[in-house]
């Protein structure tokens, strides 16, 4: 049962990170006015970073039992999501408002830089329940 979960949380943060941040994200920017789309996204961005956050590490504690190296993995994913939520975002924030816009563009390619090593972290867990599923 344990098992079944930490797969079906692990699948959850996989495709939740993924519908986010090339679903959901690339619709608001083509769907609404840029002056929309903008408030819009920075409003979903802190509800985005506590739904990784806490799925990462209800995934961590599900998985360690099973595979403790996954379950580590995870843990990355939820502990690098808080400065990411708290620092980064705040900063990418704050450039955009006093128009900084070279700061924006290097903040905003490292929030997609971590957020892109999320996914492939979460992708990898996925692989390894198959691999040992399979063994």
């Amino acid at each position: 049962m344990i098992s079944a979960l930490a797969l079906l949380a692990t699948a959850l943060l996989f495709g939740g990170m993924v519908l986010y941040s090339f679903g959901f994200a690339a619709f608001l920017f083509t769907a609404l006015p840029p002056e929309t789309a903008g408030p819009t996204i920075r409003r979903a961005f802190p509800h985005f970073y506590l739904f990784v956050i806490a799925c990462a590490a209800l995934t961590a504690l599900l998985l360690w039992p099973r595979d403790p190296f996954g379950a580590g993995l995870m843990a990355v994913i939820a502990l690098t999501t808080l400065p990411t939520r708290q620092v980064l975002m705040p900063a990418i924030n704050r450039a955009t408002d006093t128009g900084a816009k070279t700061r924006f563009k290097w903040l905003h390619g490292a929030s997609v830089l971590i957020t892109l090593a999320h996914i492939a972290l979460a992708g990898w867990v996925l692989v390894r329940f198959l691999s040992q599923a399979q063994a």
